[in-house]
């Protein structure tokens, strides 16, 4: 092997001098994707993985182990070139209070606004607090001072506080994946204070829409007694963290390849046989009481009821892989949606056609592609939700000469951004049937000019536009030294400039129980 040739003392520097130069981006979210293959699936893996790639640095996370002395063992660390995975393993009694307890049993359903199937927990907040302390103490040791920190959604979010309190004077910003409700939801969640206390860590908390965005101010104004600055950062504290809405995207353009390419596939035909595109409507969702599922059933049997003229000529195709089977919530969604589909195929369907095809199983990325392309409505109908890509591959995946209508929920987040989709409100069924309806006589020219515009959205915010907006964001929440003012964008060297940031430590003395914090 040759040695490798050296730069002159002013010559370019290295890839990984550069990286060095900038920062390195740690990313921290509940579980870490597998970088071993190169080739990822999923908008926030493509995403991170980029950003990882281009700046080097670390992704830690659950393992998706559990293990009785889970709580003793080092994080399991794997490098792939000048990036990092570092994973952690949980108790069996930490996945059960902390995953599925507080995080999905109490914060999933209060942030999806049903205080009805919250479970309010000091058992289990306390589980959750102490998670997140141990999970901070292991990662600390693998920072750098000039390392840029991005966490990563609602099982995390007393994480910087922990960081904070061991002396991490790093930039860290939180993004939070799925709705914040109006203060007097989160209000209901007892110890609300002093949890909500813990985003006063961050440098920067992003959310999927304004609206959302604009809760958390509310929040803070009226319970916390911060302030909105002029600018709408947030001061209280002694700290002044920037709060914005950053809707997160897709790769559009390589999901409207897939589409083309799998939209004629053997298997997308085994799947679509004996129905019409024409009159084929899509709806793919996890098993979860927020997608409103038995409700979007309910609105097909609107559907047939009041447009007789569709009987044995529509079909809702709807996907819904199981999601947390054992949690009772889940499991009376199940057959609340089991029912409904029985009860509207049943009344109306026949020996060679029934109104509803239900598939209770994963569907391959590809195959849904294909799908969403040949079918003429899609049917996004959440009761709540954070953003809502299915909207947007739908949107992605259409053939612009002859595309399908999209139907979307006006409490899905992608409703702030996908206007020229046909908004309804998922609780009235028959809302819902006439935007169905309208869907399916919807003359060419103007399914054309609304998918255009959608297009022009999709493409405009993808997945890349949102990490670089959130990422320069982050790197511009706090004030810079007048030789490195101008804002840091993604791939600008990032001054450390340890010593012009005043150094604060959140206390939480007023916690309820001492040893969470």
């Amino acid at each position: 092997m040759s040695a490798p040739m050296k730069q002159p003392p002013n010559g370019p520097a290295s890839d990984t001098q550069k990286k060095q130069r900038r920062g390195r981006l740690v990313v921290v979210s509940n579980r870490v994707a597998d970088l071993s293959s190169g080739l990822q699936s999923g908008g926030l893996a493509v995403a991170v993985g980029e950003a990882l790639a281009s700046s080097g640095g670390v992704w830690f996370g659950w393992s998706g182990e559990q293990y009785e002395d889970a709580r003793q063992r080092a994080p399991e660390v794997t490098h792939y070139g000048d990036v990092r995975t570092a994973t952690v393993a949980l108790t069996p009694d930490e996945h059960e209070e902390y995953y599925l307890g507080f995080a999905n049993r109490s914060l999933w359903p209060l942030f999806h606004y049903r205080l009805d199937l919250a479970e309010m927990s000091g058992h289990l907040e306390a589980c959750y607090f102490s998670v997140n302390k141990r999970f901070a103490a292991q990662l600390r040791p693998l920072l750098q001072d000039d390392d840029i920190l991005w966490v990563h959604d609602y099982h995390l979010i007393p994480f910087a506080a922990y960081l904070r309190q061991k002396q991490v004077e790093n930039l860290i910003g939180f993004f939070l994946h799925i709705p914040f409700p109006p203060p007097e939801i989160i209000a209901a969640l007892p110890h609300h204070k002093q949890f909500m206390r813990t985003f006063f860590a961050y440098d920067l908390v992003g959310f999927q829409t304004v609206r959302d965005r604009e809760n958390f101010a509310r929040y803070c104004e009226e319970h916390l007694d911060c302030r909105r600055l002029n600018d709408g950062r947030i001061k209280g504290f002694g700290r002044t963290i920037s709060v914005e809405a950053f809707p997160i995207g897709i790769d559009a353009v390589q999901f409207r390849a897939e589409a083309e390419k799998n939209a004629r596939s053997a298997d997308m035909r085994a799947m679509a046989r004996g129905t019409d595109s024409r009159s084929l409507i899509i709806g793919v969702d996890r098993l979860d009481y927020s997608k409103g599922l038995p409700e979007r059933v309910r609105s097909v049997e609107a559907l047939l009821e009041t447009y007789p003229q569709y009987l044995g000529k529509v079909q809702l195709v709807q996907i819904a892989p199981p999601t947390r089977e054992g949690v009772d919530a889940y499991d009376n969604i199940r057959e609340d949606l089991e029912r409904a589909v029985g009860q509207v195929n049943g009344r109306f369907g026949d020996l060679t056609w029934s109104p509803v095809r239900y598939i209770h199983r994963p569907v391959p990325r590809a195959v849904l592609a294909g799908l969403f392309r040949r079918s003429r409505v899609g049917l996004v109908t959440p009761l709540r939700d954070g953003m809502n890509l299915v909207a947007k591959e739908y949107v992605a995946a259409q053939d612009p000469d002859d595309p399908g209508v999209l139907v979307l929920s006006q409490f899905a987040g992608a409703a702030e951004q996908l206007e020229e989709a046909l908004i309804i409100n998922p609780h009235d069924p028959q809302d819902v049937a006439n935007a169905i309806r309208r869907a399916l006589e919807m003359p060419l020219g103007e399914r054309r000019a609304r998918h255009a515009a959608l297009w022009d959205s999709i493409t405009a915010q993808d997945i890349g536009w949102w990490r670089n907006s959130f990422l320069a964001a982050l790197r511009s929440s706090r004030r810079l030294p007048a030789a490195a003012a101008r804002p840091a964008l993604s791939g600008d060297p990032i001054a450390p400039a340890r010593s012009t940031i005043r150094s604060e430590t959140i206390r939480y003395e007023d916690k309820p129980d001492p040893a969470t914090l």
